[in-house]
């Protein structure tokens, strides 16, 4: 940039900064009536306690005080209501304040310099800042986040941010904010986080290209202007790096004289007393990279120095000590500045799906009227209006079935340009031309919009990317991104771009906060790459040298191959992959999709286009399986992803059918891994849970480690890992960029030595909230261990130790847990041959713990004498929700200790007591509690020894009991009495919602009983009568009472014997019942007359979508015609038959 473009006082660069006196108008100004009124905010604001002592001593010398009038301003509270005192006073004495004045001027006219001049500089700040806001150009704007703060407050730059590109982080992180981020306002963004906390001296934000930094720094500059935030500062200074990189040398003094060329203005920056922020805008702009160990430390603000080391003199507080600094750059730089000297890190919140649909929504209608996309005319018959409004939901569509793509769109600026582009094409309404689905088909119809027309004219390309091309390639290879008007020209760009070409499209132009300064870039680094990316292309058609080295003497190359090797080779060996989407773009370049798209125009023919495509496809594949045998990097991915872009994804396709499938076993070898790594970052079947169970060994799980960091949720069962394997996994849990917050490692045949390098991992591991080991054989030992790391580990809050023969001494380990851990939720220790000594120690914990909320000791040997111990303390406790007890011999005797419990007891929710020896008297406890109890929801009684005395004892209960939701009473030998007393409570029950009576002798008898309640019942939704002798009586009393109930939407009547009559009642119930979902009638002797007799009821019906008919003697030919029915009549029916 011209640097006498930049600087209009360059003759007198070393103007001094000291204070000088006001000149002869200010001074007159000064001394016009009401200066004390006029001041009265500054005085209050900048007058220190020593100083408002003298003014105190003096005014009263000067008979304007009175002894009365100082006592008073002494006794106000705060310093700031002592000089509003002080003032107010003086009001009366002197109105016009001269005295004071006078005394301020001569005895201390630093402060009263400030008093005076300081709103005057701020208010002209002000002014130029909101004029630069003001005309702030809305194409180089991105639409704010519509929910919540837009930034992040994290620890720090992560190790994945410092080495590899932009977009690579996006997509390994598949456009997810960081996992402890937490959201800060900008309001928040300088201010103390806690009442002991000081404000922050120096913080830095970092945002990948186009994440919003610049917007955020408007949008900081805009509220401060209006007040709204930090008026305590004095200025807010923003500076665009670009301009300061156009400097060599550059001082402190000049700096400032540059960005605020105000006069005055070294009264509030060299006075110590007022606030002044500070904000360096892109770090990476600066042609010499920051070097904070090398750079020379001085103290003197004259000093000129490289503009680089200028700017780490001042974060380090050599120079500017009491300036607040606010840093902005992509991660890259930003991790170059010290951890110890940054004392807050945020990150700019990527957009969300909601946020990108937001955008789609909100910004489409501004984009049809401001973009420069040409539009294609309709047709006359063509539904405008209707193809407009629902523009955003096809986007959408599209762009949710192109999950590379839309990861990338969580980058606003990205998002910007796919949005646009979509809706674009949708709106044009072209039907031979299908939407893109890989980003290089998006960037060529963005930059070439008339693409969609029949005939593009070759040379409207091939002009712009001898020109706009070539900026892009070799900027891209300096790494630079912004370019003054005169380097433009050097390439021959015309500047400003004119209306509709490319450049007016692709660049955007930057101005200077203080000054007429104008650089410009491009929309976006990746549009960059792109273009950099097609004229290599073209270039390589015909080239003969490498094009790499733009001026040195190179090897010959000839063929567009050779290039293309060359280019892998470069992307690969780059540094922080800074070429990897430059490669991506250029393998896009070569699909057949793109091919129809520029061939033409370019004056590629088709058979060329082939040519290229199968030379390109062929050497992407034997790089990725080259790189087999070591660990997967991330530029292994990149190959991959360029395969992708090719749309070559055969090989991907069948990877990730293997990895639905669970078929990976025996086949990660070769670049399958590499292949596998890329799926990990977008393959749907990875969004939720990456599955990798029964496939992995040592060896393929050391290929795949350095990616697996990146899961969140990470299932690797029955992979029989060793040792070795073990410690990797400690490696992986220990890693600094580690984002696994779920981890099952079940049925690995884990030892007490495999659990070790776990623990040890838990120990610094700050992301893993939920632990699966069970089927594992960690044993007493391993118990040990584990407990160990998780009295310090506070962030897991669910374990899962089942089956891993922990026995009482490990149980007593764990109990130890639960007296120190204060996050863990969740323990199962389920079938560990624990006994009554060990559950005591755990009990005795739970007196204590108030954390803990589901325990699972279901199939141990508990007995009653532990049942008792864990009575004792539910006392206590009442923050346990869940406690399972299945299958632990509990008996009536710990039946009462139980129920006594749950009378006083005000937080279990669920009570698991299944396949015990609970009697008729302790089902007579139970009863007695639920009258009492208004806690409990769920209670399961499953395979005890109740019988009809026993049932009919809580069917009491239940009558009065409005707390309890589901109920399970499954085989207790219960017959028709039991049924009937059921059936009363149900009459006037309005909270059970879940009822199993399976495998109990209730007959016909107790069905109707049933069923006659349900005509009034309000809140039965699930019913199981499985097996229950039902018959047809039983089957019609329930279809004359679904002809009336409204709410029961799952009703299960397996292994009855309801015949042809029954489904014929049944079948007329469906014709009206409009709550049913799911019906089962596997088993009741049907036939085919009954089957027809439910199928043709469906007609009618529109609200079930499950039925099964299985095991009803109709035949494969009947079935398939009941089937076939059925789906004709109710095609979202899923029929089991």
């Amino acid at each position: 940039m011209e640097r006498n473009l930049q600087i209009p006082w360059q003759e007198d660069c070393y103007m001094d900064l000291k204070s000088t006196s006001p000149k002869s108008e200010t001074r007159k100004k000064m001394e016009d009536a009401g200066w004390l009124l006029r001041h009265q905010k500054s005085l209050q604001r900048f007058v220190s306690v020593s100083l408002l002592m003298d003014m105190v001593n003096h005014m009263r010398k000067s008979e304007q005080l009175t002894a009365e009038d100082a006592s008073m301003i002494q006794g106000r509270g705060s310093l700031e209501d002592k000089v509003h005192t002080l003032v107010e006073l003086l009001r009366i004495s002197d109105p016009q304040g001269s005295t004071l004045q006078a005394y301020l001027q001569n005895s201390h006219p630093d402060e009263y310099n400030l008093v005076t001049l300081h709103d005057s500089v701020v208010q002209q700040h002000k002014a130029v800042l909101r004029k630069r806001v003001d005309t702030e150009s809305l194409t180089h704007q991105v639409t704010n986040h519509s929910h919540g703060p837009a930034l992040l407050l994290v620890e720090g730059v992560s190790d994945l941010q410092q080495r590899e590109h932009d977009l690579i982080q996006v997509s390994v992180n598949r456009g997810t904010a960081p996992l402890h981020g937490r959201p800060l306002g900008l309001d928040r963004l300088l201010a103390p986080l806690t009442r002991v906390s000081t404000a922050p001296r120096v913080t830095l934000t970092v945002g990948v290209a186009g994440s919003g930094k610049t917007r955020l720094v408007h949008q900081f500059v805009r509220l401060w202007i209006s007040g709204k935030i930090f008026p305590d500062l004095s200025l807010v200074i923003p500076v665009a790096c670009w301009e300061l990189s156009s400097f060599d040398r550059l001082s402190v003094e000049r700096m400032l004289r540059s960005i605020v060329p105000y006069e005055n203005v070294d009264v509030i920056l060299n006075g110590g007393i007022c606030k002044v922020l500070l904000i360096f805008d892109g770090l990476e702009e600066f042609r010499t990279p920051l070097d904070f160990s090398e750079a020379p430390a001085t103290p003197d603000p004259r000093r000129e120095l490289l503009v680089s080391d200028l700017i780490t003199n001042i974060v380090r507080g050599n120079l500017l000590p009491g300036v607040t600094l606010w840093l902005l750059s992509r991660p890259g730089v930003g991790s170059k500045v010290p951890a110890g000297l940054v004392d807050r890190v945020t990150e700019v919140q990527p957009f969300t799906h909601t946020h990108i649909q937001d955008y789609l929504t909100k910004s489409l209608t501004r984009s049809q009227e401001n973009s420069c996309m040409p539009s294609r005319p309709s047709t006359p018959s063509a539904p405008r209006s209707h193809a407009s409004e629902d523009t955003p939901h096809q986007v959408w569509d599209h762009l949710s079935c192109q999950k590379p793509v839309l990861i990338l769109c969580s980058v606003p600026g990205i998002c910007r340009i796919v949005t646009t582009t979509l809706s674009h094409l949708v709106r044009a309404e072209l039907e031979d031309i299908p939407l893109p689905r890989t980003l290089t088909e998006i960037y060529a119809h963005y930059c070439w919009p008339h693409l969609t027309s029949a005939d593009p004219s070759s040379g409207s390309i091939r002009k712009p990317l001898a020109t706009l091309g070539r900026m892009a390639f070799y900027s891209l290879l300096r790494r630079r991104h912004t370019f003054s008007e005169a380097e433009l020209r050097t390439y021959g760009v015309d500047v400003p771009p004119p209306l509709g070409t490319l450049g007016h499209r692709v660049l955007q132009r930057e101005q200077s906060w203080s000054s007429e300064c104008v650089s410009w870039r491009f929309v976006h680094t990746s549009v960059q790459e792109f273009l950099g990316a097609l004229f290599y292309y073209t270039s390589s058609r015909r080239g003969m040298f490498d094009l790499f080295s733009e001026s040195s003497v190179s090897w010959p190359r000839i063929g567009f191959p050779s290039h293309y090797r060359a280019a892998l080779q470069k992307s690969n060996s780059a540094a922080n992959g800074n070429l990897d989407f430059f490669m991506r773009f250029l393998s896009g370049l070569l699909s057949s999709a793109v091919g129809g798209l520029l061939g033409g125009a370019l004056g590629v023919g088709r058979e060329e286009q082939v040519t290229q495509r199968t030379m390109g496809t062929t050497l992407l594949q034997n790089t990725v399986v080259g790189s087999g045998g070591e660990a997967v990097s991330m530029r292994s991915i990149a190959t991959v992803a360029c395969l992708a872009e090719l749309q070559q994804g055969e090989w991907i396709r069948s990877v990730e059918e293997d990895l639905i499938g669970c078929r990976l076993r025996g086949k990660l070898k070769g670049g399958v891994c590499a292949v596998l790594a890329y799926l990990l970052q977008v393959s749907d079947a990875c969004v939720d849970e990456t599955h990798l169970s029964n496939c992995l060994d040592s060896a393929s799980l050391k290929r795949l480690l350095p990616q697996l960091l990146y899961c969140s949720k990470l299932r690797m069962e029955n992979n029989e890992f060793k040792d070795d394997a073990m410690e990797l996994l400690g490696s992986l849990l220990s890693a600094k960029d580690c984002r696994i917050q779920s981890l099952s490692l079940a049925e690995n045949s884990i030892s007490s030595k495999g659990i070790k390098p776990l623990s040890r991992a838990l120990l610094v591991n700050r992301t893993l909230t939920v632990l699966d080991l069970h089927g594992n054989n960690i044993g007493t030992k391993g118990a040990k261990v584990l407990a160990e790391a998780l009295k310090l580990n506070q962030v897991i809050v669910s374990v899962n130790l089942q089956s891993n023969s922990i026995e009482d001494e490990g149980a007593r380990a764990l109990a130890d847990v639960l007296q120190s851990n204060r996050k863990l939720t969740s323990l199962n220790v389920q079938k560990n041959s624990i006994g009554p000594d060990g559950v005591k120690r755990i009990a005795d914990s739970l007196k204590k713990n108030q954390i803990l909320q589901d325990l699972n000791v279901s199939s141990n040997h508990l007995g009653d004498l532990g049942t008792v111990a864990l009575a004792q303390a539910l006392m206590v406790n009442h923050t346990l929700c869940t406690l399972r007890l299945q299958s632990n011999s509990v008996s009536d005797k710990g039946m009462k200790a139980l129920t006594q419990a749950l009378r006083s007891n005000k937080g279990l929710t669920s009570l698991n007591l299944r396949e015990n020896s609970i009697g008729v008297e302790g089902a007579k406890a139970i009863a007695r509690a639920l009258q009492e109890n208004n806690t409990l929801a769920e209670l399961d009684l499953t395979a005890n020894l109740l019988h009809d005395e026993g049932v009919t004892a809580i069917a009491g209960a239940v009558k009065a009991n409005r707390a309890l939701r589901s109920l399970h009473l499954q085989w207790n030998f219960m017959k028709g009495g039991a049924a009937k007393a059921l059936a009363r409570s149900l009459h006037s029950n309005t909270s059970i919602q879940l009822l199993d009576l399976q495998e109990n002798a209730l007959g016909d008898d107790g069905v109707v009983s049933l069923a006659a309640a349900l005509r009034e019942n309000s809140s039965l939704a699930v019913l199981y009568l499985q097996g229950v002798s039902a018959g047809k009586a039983g089957a019609v009393a329930l279809a004359e009472a679904l002809m009336v109930n409204q709410t029961l939407h799952t009703l299960d009547l397996r292994g009855n014997s309801i015949g042809m009559a029954g489904a014929k009642a049944l079948s007329s119930a469906l014709k009206t019942n409009r709550s049913l979902r799911s019906l089962n009638l596997q088993e009741n002797s049907l036939g085919m007359d009954g089957a027809i007799f439910i199928a043709t009821a469906l007609r009618g019906n529109h609200q079930l979508t499950y039925i099964n008919l299985q095991g009803n003697g109709i035949g494969e030919s009947g079935a398939k015609v009941v089937s076939d029915a059925i789906r004709a009549d109710a095609s979202e029916c899923v029929v089991d038959i």
